[in-house]
């Protein structure tokens, strides 16, 4: 019988073959191999060539020094500098300097007097007369000279300093050697190395992949490639963070390690020491060698990435044996992989797309006795049930659309019958309110803005022209749609009630009058918690004759200004309807001419909007009143309305909104009075509050 070859099978036989042909982990160990060949060649090189140059420039510039230190012990200098202004002293000393002159390598040289400050150089283009006179005077309050002194005050006796002298306009290398005899200071000698050169002599080399630096104790760059790094004068005084070595490192670990291996080479300095950090953002190898005559570190970095550390051509015949050996291995891998899994899965998935797409009569490749196989006739019979529930589920769902399309239906005419139900309330609740009757008596003396949050709302206004003058209110009913239009009818009716009952004259007994009715008419004991009846009312009787303003409010105040001054009465503090009952109070004004007077409730106020999404606020609103309050009123109430669209943006209307202004002049009468009577002067308008 002969053995049924499984599809793990097949895929175990190859990835088999695959492991025998496979080179990945000897080319893995082999390429470690040659990275550490590669990385202790690193190291050997970057100690011998840390060596060579701190050999290349501890000679010349040793030799500079030991010149410079001659030069500074001359008797004739010692001598001249006791007493600078004798001509006899001064004339020996710079006829023996024009020796040391030709001897030193940059042929320049300079000399400060300690007692005078006086700063002499003699450049290698300068003509020596026997009294050169002196170049500048040093000054301790200036910071380009605070070098000298602090050089000065060391007890080193010679220093290097890499530095600017700014009125010299030169950049060098300078060895500073103090000048004494005794303990007294003398003075300051020595010479230099332009810095362009010495770095072209000593650090800028073309070996690829190689930066030397030359540090100071301090980490201060005295060399490097770049002038921009280098810490001019930091011989002399303190050194910025950024022109130090450890600047330049990447981790607080690394300077670490990097002051340990200086520390090792100031005790060593035959030794160099060497480490791996990341310089300037790259992992580089550091060599540390210190020169003690100098008192300087030179650290060369080494990127293994740009420097030719081994000849890599017999690299070559490996890598294109390697990349034979695994094109075979590819190749192999993927015939195997075609002929035995993946032409059989994609004439199944061809099969498997045509059902999908409501095919079902499509053949799926049943004939092979794997596990492909056995997977085709598993998916065909799924297929067979699939298409059997389709069907069922076909018919379930035309049963459901039809179901839907007569609830659809009856919820639309349901809809309908509301919104018709709804606009036929907006248009009786517009009804009530007293546009025709303000038209009549007021023309353009008055302007109103009602917004209802909903199609209609809890906010109305109210207007009553009485004996001798005009009743103006706003209320603002608990709730907002067809609850709080319901409360505005019911609020109404009481109100006109008790306007009928007391008058117009006394807003603040109107107010206690509809308290106390609407307490009787919606009894607490009889309502649900949840349910709010209380009532928020501005009321402001004018009287034209006697040119008063008598306000009464409940959480509704009156404003008035005439563009430069605003006043508020502000309304008593509980709502109409409050578990707590209070007596109203009636506040009054003189009716001032030109002025705007205005009601607003609260849903003003409360609209949120801005970046923020902070209410717009009574700050806001009286700000508003101030700027448009001798523009006509309606042009305020159109400026008053985009004020707050703008301020609200996409922000939802959170209340119902409504604003009542009115403004009378000298020449406004009564209702039914004599036009040839004349009238009382209006005065200036007293208020409680003074905004």
């Amino acid at each position: 019988m002969t053995a049924r070859w499984g599809l793990r099978g097949k895929s175990i036989a190859t990835l088999l073959l695959a492991c025998l042909l496979a080179l990945i982990p000897a080319a893995l160990l082999g390429w470690k191999a040659v990275d550490d060949v590669r990385r202790h060649f690193a190291n050997a090189y970057a100690e011998n060539y840390t060596l060579l140059h701190m050999q290349k420039i501890h000679a010349p510039i040793s030799r500079e020094l030991a010149l410079a230190q001659r030069f500074a012990d001359n008797l004739a200098m010692r001598q001249w500098l006791n007493d600078e202004r004798n001509p006899q002293l001064q004339a020996r000393f710079f006829e023996e300097a024009e020796g040391f002159r030709q001897d030193f390598a940059d042929r320049s040289y300079f000399v400060i007097a300690d007692a005078s400050g006086d700063y002499y150089y003699i450049g290698a283009a300068d003509i020596v007369s026997t009294t050169p006179a002196p170049r500048y005077r040093l000054d301790a309050t200036q910071p380009n000279d605070a070098w000298y002194f602090q050089i000065t005050r060391s007890k080193e006796p010679y220093n290097l300093n890499v530095n600017v002298d700014h009125e010299l306009d030169v950049t060098k290398v300078w060895l500073n050697v103090q000048v004494r005899e005794g303990d007294t200071l003398l003075g300051l000698a020595g010479t230099g190395f332009e810095l362009g050169d010495f770095l072209n002599a000593f650090i800028r080399d073309e070996a690829e992949g190689l930066t030397p630096m030359i540090v100071d104790r301090q980490g201060a760059l005295q060399a490097h490639p770049s002038l921009e790094r280098i810490a001019l004068g930091s011989g002399a005084g303190e050194v910025a963070e950024e022109r130090t070595i450890h600047a330049l490192l990447g981790s607080d670990e690394q300077r670490n390690l990097l002051a340990a291996a200086m520390l090792a080479a100031n005790a060593a300095p035959d030794d160099v020491q060497t480490l791996w950090a990341t310089l300037e953002g790259r992992e580089r190898l550091l060599s540390v060698g210190y020169i003690p005559e100098l008192d300087w570190y030179l650290i060369t970095a080494l990127d293994m990435s740009v420097a030719n550390i081994l000849d890599q051509r017999w690299l070559w015949p490996l890598l294109i044996a390697a990349a034979l050996i695994l094109g075979v291995l590819l190749t192999v891998i993927a015939l195997a992989t075609e002929k035995l899994i993946l032409a059989p899965l994609n004439r199944f998935k061809q099969s498997a797309q045509a059902i999908a797409s409501g095919n079902y009569d499509s053949p799926l490749p049943t004939s092979r006795h794997d596990e492909i196989g056995e997977l085709s006739q598993a998916f065909s019979h799924m297929a067979n049930q699939v298409q059997r529930h389709t069907r069922e589920l076909e018919e379930k769902v035309r049963e459901r659309t039809r179901a839907l399309e007569l609830a659809n239906a009856e919820m639309a005419a349901t809809q309908k019958k509301l919104n018709d139900s709804i606009d036929y309330a907006s248009f009786i609740q517009r009804a009530i309110l007293p546009d025709r009757q303000l038209a009549l008596h007021l023309e353009h003396h008055h302007g109103v803005l009602w917004r209802p949050r909903d199609t209609v709302g809890g906010d109305f206004y109210l207007f009553r022209p009485g004996r001798g003058g005009y009743l103006f209110g706003v209320v603002d009913c608990a709730g907002h749609g067809v609850p709080g239009s319901l409360m505005t009818m019911l609020a109404r009716a009481i109100l006109d009630h008790a306007i009928l009952k007391l008058g117009h004259e006394d807003p603040a007994a109107i107010l206690n009058e509809t308290d106390r009715q609407s307490r009787e008419v919606l009894r607490a004991d009889e309502l649900p918690t949840s349910v709010a009846t209380n009532m928020d009312i501005g009321l402001a009787w004018v009287d034209l004759d006697s040119r008063v303003v008598t306000f009464a409010g409940a959480k509704i105040g009156l404003y008035a200004s005439n563009g430069t001054a605003l006043t508020h009465l502000q309304g008593d503090r509980r709502p109409l309807g409050h578990k707590r009952r209070i007596e109203y109070r009636n506040q009054s004004a003189e009716l001032s001419p030109g002025w705007t007077y205005s009601l607003c409730t609260d849903g003003f106020f409360d609209q949120a909007g801005g970046s923020e999404g902070f209410g717009f606020g009574n700050s806001r609103f009286e700000a508003l009143l101030r700027q448009y309050a001798q523009r006509p009123l309606p042009e305020q109430m159109a400026a008053f309305e985009q004020a707050l669209r703008d301020y609200q943006g996409d922000l939802p209307q959170r209340d119902d909104i409504t604003l009542m202004s009115f403004r009378f002049t000298e020449q406004d009468r009564p209702p039914g009075s004599d036009p040839t009577t004349p009238l009382p002067a209006m005065a200036g308008a007293t208020s409680q509050e003074n905004v």
